[in-house]
């Protein structure tokens, strides 16, 4: 009896062992944007500074457009300027979060594809992103040196808020859209 007391231990062990893996919070994070997919939100500034004006004034608008199984592409307007898009890559280090700036005709602006990979582990509702090394590189080069301390984050409230987020020292930027009301892009 003492012997097969012992074992169960080791029984209980190997039935752990063959567990499926837990959903990561960046699976989980994922999974919550991408049950946004086909769904556009109009969202509010709610952190800024005078340089900000233009978004405190404008329709604000995110519309979480192309998913798949590796990325998220969602396009933010500003006013009638549709040159931001969010684009969110699941590697198997994590996520990565990557700016594509487009001007009107199409081409890529020079102040484009910067980002960075999410901090492990993050959060089911919220992401962080410092800057990677090209970002840093491309702000420096673009003589915007206060930029290469950049950390944005995205979190998802499901049902309820999405936000995007920039912060910096002496710098924080948030907006913040509002999942309860979609609306037309």
């Amino acid at each position: 009896m003492f012997r097969t007391l012992a074992a169960l231990p080791l029984l209980f062990l190997a039935a752990c062992s063959n567990a499926p893996d837990a959903p990561s919070a960046a699976d989980a994070f994922f999974a919550n944007l991408t049950a946004l997919c086909g769904q556009a939100f109009e969202g509010r500034l709610v952190e800024g500074n005078p340089s900000d004006d233009s978004f405190a004034k404008s329709r604000l608008v995110m519309h979480v457009r192309d998913c798949s199984e590796y990325e998220i592409r969602i396009p933010f307007a500003v006013g009638d300027d549709r040159s931001r898009t969010w684009v969110i890559t699941r590697n198997p280090e994590g996520l990565r979060l990557k700016h594509v700036h487009r001007h009107e005709d199409g081409t890529e602006d020079v102040r484009s594809n910067y980002g960075g990979d999410a901090r492990s582990p993050g959060t089911a509702i919220r992401q962080e992103f410092p800057a990677d090394a090209f970002s840093r590189e491309l702000f420096v080069r673009e003589e915007i040196p206060q930029a290469v301390e950049n950390v944005w984050a995205m979190e998802v409230d499901p049902g309820k808020t999405f936000a995007y987020e920039l912060s910096r020292s002496g710098r924080l930027f948030r907006v913040e859209f509002d999942l309860t009301k979609p609306v037309t892009p």
